[in-house]
């Protein structure tokens, strides 16, 4: 697709006028704009019957059932904006890495990265070789009512995932590589950033409204290594990814001293909160300009529904009104939610959130 091509497809998104898109870019808009990660599936019975007949990996390969699951939240809940079904390791299992998702754990790489040897399993990643996640992001594109925000691992978690062969807790593997190889490490980080930008470069060409880059893991690094060995890597795919016009999200676990290495430099478009951190506080460390999205305690929601109100409303309050608010949990939602409260949250976010114009960055004319 020529750089024409892509101002066109840009410039024709059929959602761009929504909260959410709004919310992201910092335009006024009517209602405060929630969606939830993890929406798809996990908790609702009707994702839990379809993988009674298929694996995940069945799924995600099959671009009519990924989007049934991501279209099943935003039926269920209303939702501002739908996220796409898949996983952070599909382009590299797509690439012949073996990886399995294993319930209840999480990917298992069968062959972890040891070597330098290991980063020739690396090669760039092409449209054919993903063209099953494709096709689901044009089906989705035709049918959804709200924005579809395309999704990718950063190289730090997808790294961390094929060093130490699964999750982890210390990351002791990964870190090991990263101080003593260091040239190795930014290799590897080069490799996988080219995979994830092509991943949501092809998302972003079909016609997805926004990105999420998810670097779960990233919270485990002290800030200094953060900003020394992950961040050039991730604001790079972030910075390429802006070309194309679409809001960029960055988002990590336990990043609460790394949010303003996160937001800086503008690379990101809106940064996730965890629950770790209060609003104000996260709005401190985060440079004027930049959204902040989150952050309700996944687990409040497991509670009775007068708990789970309050804490919306305490939320919403933090926000203050802010223009670029997005309302989402601190992580994703735990299997044990009842849907029932995440729909009376998303009703009472409409019904009560509040959205200030503050004209800020990117601010329209006030009659346009």
């Amino acid at each position: 697709m020529s750089a024409t091509d892509l101002d066109t497809a840009a410039s024709v998104r059929p959602h761009d006028d929504s909260p959410f898109v709004r919310a992201c870019r910092g335009l006024p808009h009517d209602h405060v704009p929630v969606w939830f990660m993890r929406q798809a599936g996990r908790a609702l019975a009707e994702y839990r019957a379809i993988r009674e007949r298929h694996t995940f990996e069945e799924v995600v390969h099959t671009p009519e059932l990924a989007a049934e699951v991501t279209l099943q939240p935003v039926r269920r809940y209303g939702v501002d904006a739908a996220i796409l079904f898949s996983d952070i390791v599909t382009p590299v299992q797509a690439l012949g890495v073996g990886v399995e998702i294993k319930p209840g754990v999480g990917p298992v790489v069968e062959r972890p990265f040891r070597t330098t040897g290991d980063l020739d399993r690396l090669r760039p990643l092409e449209p054919d070789d993903v063209d099953f996640v494709l096709d689901t992001v044009s089906i989705l594109v035709r049918e959804l009512p709200v924005p579809l925000i395309g999704f990718a691992g950063a190289p730090f978690t997808v790294a961390s995932y094929l060093i130490e062969g699964g999750p982890s807790k210390s990351y002791s593997r990964t870190k090991a590589l990263m101080y003593g190889e260091e040239p190795t490490w930014h290799r590897l980080m080069e490799r996988l950033a080219g995979i994830t930008l092509a991943s949501l470069t092809g998302q972003v060409e079909r016609g997805a409204s926004a990105v999420q880059l998810f670097d779960s893991w990233a919270g485990a690094l002290h800030p200094d290594d953060y900003v020394r060995y992950v961040l050039p890597h991730s604001r790079h795919i972030l910075d390429e990814v802006g070309a194309l016009g679409v809001p960029r999200i960055h988002f990590g676990v336990g990043t609460g001293e790394l949010l303003g290495a996160m937001a800086a430099g503008g690379a990101a478009d809106v940064v996730g909160v965890d629950w770790r951190v209060p609003l104000a506080a996260a709005r401190r460390r985060i440079p004027t300009g930049v959204g902040m999205q989150g952050n309700l305690e996944p687990a409040s929601c497991l509670g009775p529904w007068e708990g789970v109100e309050q804490r919306v409303r305490d939320v919403l309050t933090a926000a203050d009104g802010a223009v670029d608010h997005i309302f989402n949990l601190g992580h994703g939602v735990l299997p044990a939610t009842d849907p029932a409260v995440l729909q009376r949250v998303v009703d009472l976010v409409h019904r009560e959130g509040r959205v200030e114009d503050r004209r800020g960055r990117g601010a329209e004319p006030a009659d346009g």
